[in-house]
């Protein structure tokens, strides 16, 4: 296993330190785009650009966005998850470009779900005990 080096250590904390703007909700709306091999090859880098691409032309400072590795669901690829501050998290599936503008403009901007999209609502596990 290879050794960490300094700039290894330094994104490991600037990554750290961009989650942990949602948590303590600095971020209103955290965005993860699920980045492992089967999402990469299912076209999640154009989903990503597309969801950057959105931040910067409606000029909005207040979406964390993320990358994750697979979750476990390669049929459903491109995937990616919404999380606002004080509701559940939304998975949505078979993402593309335009999909991925759409559940920008209406979920991110307006608040509303996008039902056709979605996999799941919720965590996989819920927290016990406020941990």
């Amino acid at each position: 296993m290879a050794k960490l080096t300094i700039d290894d250590l330094k994104k490991i904390k600037e990554k750290v330190a961009k989650e942990d703007q949602f948590r303590s909700g600095k971020k209103r709306v955290k965005l993860t785009v699920h980045m492992g091999t089967c999402g990469i090859a299912s076209g999640a880098k154009g989903v990503l650009d597309t969801f950057m691409d959105e931040i910067g032309e409606n000029k909005v400072d207040d979406v964390l966005v993320t990358t994750s590795g697979c979750i476990g669901i390669c049929s459903r690829e491109p995937l990616a998850t919404i999380e606002e501050q004080g509701k559940e998290p939304i998975v949505y599936e078979y993402l593309n470009p335009n999909k991925a503008r759409q559940i920008f403009k209406r979920h991110v901007m307006k608040g509303e779900i996008q039902a056709d999209f979605v996999l799941a609502r919720g965590r996989e596990q819920e927290e016990k005990g406020g941990k």
